[in-house]
Order: C-alpha cells, then structure tokens, then sequence
C-alpha cells in the first residue's frame, strides 16, 4: 500500500505539551467562593458510554463521589452507563439530550475521540462544542495468556506466525491505537470485532476466548493486575507516555515495562521511522493525551462551568488526592484549568493528509467504512 504521508506536527505537539505542563500549576481562578451555583438537594447523572469495568468507568466512579463532595451542594452523583457503537451511541445521546444545567455531564475516551477525528459516519456530536471541565492522560498495557508460552517482551518475536485473537470494539476506535501497534510489531492478529468496550474484551480474556488484549491504566490497575497477580496474564509493554520534548518514554506508573517503540526496536533492531510509525504517534496523541474527559453540554452558563472546574481544582487539591488516584488511574497529571482546554483541542486536530493515510488503511485491512 503505497499513500503519501504528511509528518506529525511537530508544533501542534509542542504547544500541546506546554500547556500540559502548564496545567499543573495551581490557579486561584478555581478557587471556592460564594458566588459559585449552588446544587443542594439535586441529582447529577454521570454519563459513561461504555459498559461498567472499563477504564472510562472506573475512572468516572473514582471522580463522582469526589465531585458530590466538593460541588457547592453536594449533590448526589450517579453514573449511568450507556454502552454501544464504541461510545458513539452515548456520545450521540448526550448530544441530543445533554440538558445545560449542571446535572449531565459526560465521560469522553479515546474510544469517543478518534471515530470524532476519522469523520465516522455514526458521530452526530461535536465535542469542540461542549464545556470542558477536566482531563486525565493515561496508558496503556499490552499482555498476552500465559499459555503462549512468553514471559516478555523480549520473546514476543516467538508469537510472528501464530494468529492471535484480539477482542475489539471496532477498527475505528480506541483499538486503532492497539491494532497499529501490533502491526509494526509484525504480529498476526485475527481481531473479534463487536466488543461493547475494553472491559468486555477484558472479561473475554479472562474466559479465554482471546489471547492478547489491552487496558488503559485504570482499568489495568484495578482488574488486569489481579490476574498478573495470580500467574493469569503476562505484561508485555506499555503504550508509553510523551515527554516534554514530545518523545515516547516509558510509563511512570509501568517504569520496568518497555513501550511499543522499545519493542519495535528489540524486534527490529532499529528504532522505528515512516508512515505507520508516525500515524500510531499521532492517533496515541490524540487517543491518550487527555483521554478521560469531563464535559457539560453546549450552551451551559458560564457561572455553572465555573462551578464545575471549582470543584475540580478542590477535589485534586485534597490532601490525600495524588496517593489515592496514583492507586488507581496511575501517575497522571489532572488537567483543570483553563488552558487545559488547549490541550483538548491540540487532541482533537488532524491534517487532512494523516487522516485520509488511516482511513485508506482501516478500509484496505479492516473494511472500515465511513
């Protein structure tokens, strides 16, 4: 398959990363008043796309009961799981219905963001126009059955040959991050397509039906890591994270873990370079950067978003917050603040020619559609 290619935006990256480290400072815009709308006695649903175990959801449950502490009020927040279409069916549903009062709100993913990138036909909703209120980054890891006789990565070139079954939402998701890495890794992966999210594929793991599979890291923290525990999974490398100097290094939160461009060089025996290479950094970006994301409907008052990244900044900032979330969504930083949303849009931003590479490429090996 021979298309052209436009390099990866070394610009768009860097601005996107000063606002990362930016967003770590403290600012007092977000700091509590007594002007800030009040939502006593109210009933905030919490919607997650996907189904419940996932990462978005575990994710959403650590944050929600945090949020009913620290919204002016304390409301009770409930999360309401709504999967189907790779989180698109909820996505599109929050867009019809989202009601611009403070009580729906919306857990974006990867998953959410990338079929938004690729113009899939199924997306109806445009996240640019929703209110942005706060963001995770996060991982990834690989592992594969202990039955395939591996212990890590370094013998991963001993699976080249053997078909192995992946459980996948769709081509066009999150997953595309996953399948593109496996490729360069020159892995056979027969993908079973029709998984209602990561935590599906997960639970078809566990019973056997696949034989790789992948999990953000919350996700991964909270289900996959019982089972390395227990002798029932192998860890194989991480997805990586980004650096200040826009360079893939490995994990904080999986430092004895490789990432995917460390495999590919084991495997390899060079560094990895081209098209398909620069596609999967782009798509980590945009699916990884700020992958768990907090929104309100379009047309929310402004004095109720401002509410809403009030609490934000109050749940981070609890004493005990950096311990109990590193436990469970790993060593991240929050993004809050206003220019974080610079960040959101850096990740929702492709070049035409980038996109038009990996629509031709999920059409000739996935018969994607758009």
């Amino acid at each position: 398959m021979k298309i052209t290619f436009g390099t990866f935006a070394p610009n768009r990256l860097k601005a996107m990363l000063v606002v990362l480290a930016a967003s770590t400072c403290i600012s007092s815009a977000y700091a509590n008043n007594n002007d800030e709308v009040s939502f006593d006695g109210e009933r905030v649903e919490w919607v997650v796309p996907f189904k419940e175990g996932g990462g978005s959801d575990t994710w959403a449950r650590f944050f929600g009961p945090r949020f009913s502490q620290h919204l002016n009020g304390k409301p009770v927040v409930v999360v309401k799981n709504i999967p189907g279409g790779g989180s698109t069916k909820g996505a599109n549903r929050f867009e019809r219905r989202g009601k611009a009062n403070g009580l729906n709100v919306f857990s974006t993913s990867a998953s959410t963001q990338i079929p938004y990138l690729l113009g899939d036909s199924r997306v109806r909703y445009d996240v640019k126009r929703w209110n942005f209120i706060m963001a995770t980054p996060t991982g990834a890891v690989v592992y594969v059955r202990p039955e395939l006789g591996i212990k890590n990565a370094s013998e991963l070139a001993k699976l080249q040959g053997q078909k192995l079954k992946f459980g996948s939402q769709r081509a066009a998701s999150m997953d595309l991050v996953g399948l593109l890495a496996f490729d360069m890794l020159d892995l056979d992966i027969h993908a079973i397509f029709g998984m209602k999210g990561r935590g599906s594929a997960r639970l078809s793991f566990e019973r056997g039906e696949v034989d790789i599979d992948f999990q953000t890291t919350s996700a991964y923290l909270k289900k996959v890591q019982p089972l390395v525990d227990e002798g029932k999974a192998i860890p194989l490398m991480s997805f990586g994270v980004l650096n200040k100097e826009g360079k893939i290094v490995r994990d904080p939160t999986f430092p004895d873990l490789p990432h995917v461009g460390e495999v590919y060089e084991m495997i390899h025996g060079k560094k990895p370079t081209g098209v398909e290479y620069n596609v999967w950094k782009t798509f980590f970006v945009a699916g990884f950067a700020a992958q768990k994301g907090l929104f309100l409907p379009k047309g929310t008052p402004d004095d109720v978003i401002a509410s809403w990244r009030s609490a934000a900044q109050r749940v981070i900032d609890q004493d005990n917050f950096q311990e109990e979330s590193e436990l469970v969504l790993g060593q991240y930083p929050q993004l809050v603040h206003e220019d974080a949303v610079n960040t959101l849009n850096s990740a929702l931003t492709i070049s035409e020619t980038d996109k038009q590479w990996v629509r031709n490429y999920l059409t000739e090996n996935y018969n994607a559609r758009f």
